[in-house]
């Protein structure tokens, strides 16, 4: 306990963003009994109702408590943007450690690859990629998967080519170790921290990704709750019922946020040298 509260008082920021972050990820995970309502439940007598003490952040037009929406949305817009980091980070980081040991056209393939990527804009390439899948927040995870592992691949191949150049790999090698212990034992421990902080860092711009496919109709899809949905939702009522849009809009910058700042804390502890 003394080991911890040193800890929480030498790194306030850390341990402020982190406090935060589970509180959002508690948020997430118990949704179903946070919300005061069913977010679902429609009640058209009810609709457009300003902010009151019997809905805090007023209701939609179908007469749906705001929020409840918001909150059983923070499962789904955390869920998805926490799994499509974890893709990410899993398929880029492995293509990237392949191409950057191995080397040869295994790594021409793959940097090629991710040359491909990288040369069309990010997020117009996602919504060509869900336009073609079909709308769906799923779709919408695939389709920013797709164009985002590039990113991943190149920071991870850079970090082995500079890796490879250490004694202890060169002496690795020489002494006949396998390529699969230099990788896992050497490799993969020495470039872990770092794609964790550019994962971490990420999550936040990742977040704004899915809300906007969702805001432009090509991720989650009625009736389903999600922040960037509920944006789409509202922007039609943005004169008559503003707080239909505020509430999700607040929920995203908040997040964005939290995450935002957890990142660069977590970059800091990682190399104090950073800094500033």
């Amino acid at each position: 306990m003394n080991r911890l509260f040193f800890f929480c008082r030498k790194y306030r920021g850390f341990s402020a963003a982190t406090f935060f972050l589970l509180v959002l990820l508690l948020l997430a995970l118990f949704a179903d009994h946070l919300a005061p309502n069913d977010p679902l439940a429609a009640a058209m007598d009810q609709s457009f109702q300003p902010p009151s003490r019997q809905h805090l952040f007023g209701t939609d037009r179908l007469g749906r408590d705001v929020l409840s929406r918001v909150i059983a949305a923070s499962r789904y817009s955390l869920g998805s943007t926490l799994l499509m980091v974890l893709i990410i980070f899993t398929i880029g980081t492995g293509l990237g450690l392949i191409a950057g040991y191995f080397g040869g056209w295994i790594d021409a393939l793959i940097m090629r690859s991710a040359d491909l990527m990288i040369s069309f804009p990010g997020l117009v390439l996602a919504i060509a990629v869900a336009g073609i899948l079909g709308p769906s927040l799923t779709n919408a995870v695939l389709a920013i998967t797709a164009v985002s592992w590039s990113k991943y691949a190149r920071l991870a191949r850079s970090l082995v080519l500079q890796i490879n150049e250490e004694p202890f790999i060169q002496a690795a090698v020489i002494t006949g170790t396998s390529n699969r212990k230099i990788v896992f034992k050497y490799l993969i421990p020495n470039i872990l921290p770092m794609m964790i902080v550019t994962a971490s860092a990420d999550v936040g711009s990742l977040m704004m990704e899915i809300a906007a496919l969702s805001f432009l109709g090509f991720g989650a899809q009625a009736p389903l709750p999600e922040w960037g949905a509920m944006l789409n939702e509202g922007r039609s009522n943005l004169v008559n019922a503003p707080w239909i849009m505020i509430f999700p809009g607040i929920s995203i910058v908040c997040c964005v946020a939290v995450f935002n700042i957890f990142g660069d804390e977590l970059s800091n502890l990682m190399d104090p040298k950073k800094k500033t």
